[in-house]
């Protein structure tokens, strides 16, 4: 092939890339609790009716730590399949349960829903923290709590899609590399008593959408 059938060629493929990066647009969304104030750890989800799904994003490896008789983050949003490293950073031993979330489906008589459940010892001085793993290999929301500590609670959203983030301390979530047009806006949250109504948006190149929701944290 010549050099002035390879001249039309690059530039195609570069009007083509051009035109791939005008298309992607990112989402800013504000999520307010139900008395105005901003909602954090918030797990907001994007929805695009009509459109081909997303590919799965790989799995990764996090670190949740127990500390302080807290799961910290409270909340770890990460693909399927992720694997979850739990790391005991006080002097007292504690323990782990993961449950999955509840798909509907009534299990056998005497089967528990797939889970995984840990032990960890106490951090002894100058000392390591001691770890253990478990796979999170179901989408949706997991809760996480310590029989040795009822008061302990965490949760760790498990997603399918790219097109999912978490809200900061502000309320804040940017979800971005989103295609332009119409789209469903999800919101989960740990405290949520009712399902929250889905908002109906269109995408644009920067979009920014506020939120108000049902949703009132308790005070710990």
């Amino acid at each position: 092939m010549n050099a002035q059938r390879l001249r039309p060629m690059a530039l195609a493929g570069a009007a083509l890339a051009l035109a791939t990066a005008a298309s992607a647009a990112s989402l800013q969304v504000t999520v307010l609790a139900r008395d105005g104030q901003p909602l954090a750890d918030a797990v907001v989800s994007v929805e695009m009716p009509g459109m081909a799904l997303p590919a799965t994003p790989a799995p990764v490896m996090v670190t949740i730590d127990q500390q302080a008789m807290r799961f910290v983050p409270a909340l770890t949003v990460v693909p399927v399949g992720s694997r979850i490293r739990f790391s005991n950073l006080d002097s007292w031993e504690h323990h782990v349960r993961a449950i999955p979330p509840d798909t509907g489906n009534s299990a056998a008589p005497g089967e528990a829903r797939r889970g995984f459940e840990l032990r960890l010892p106490g951090r002894a001085a100058h000392q390591a923290a001691p770890h253990a793993e478990g796979v999170v290999d179901s989408p949706g929301p997991w809760r996480l709590g310590c029989h040795l500590h009822g008061s302990m609670r965490g949760h760790v959203w498990v997603s399918t899609t790219p097109w999912v983030g978490k809200t900061d301390r502000a309320g804040v979530a940017q979800i971005p590399d989103l295609p332009e047009g119409n789209a469903v806006l999800r919101v989960w949250h740990p405290e949520q008593v009712v399902e929250t109504t889905p908002q109906a948006l269109t995408l644009t190149a920067s979009a920014t959408t506020r939120l108000a929701t049902a949703i009132q944290p308790r005070r710990r």
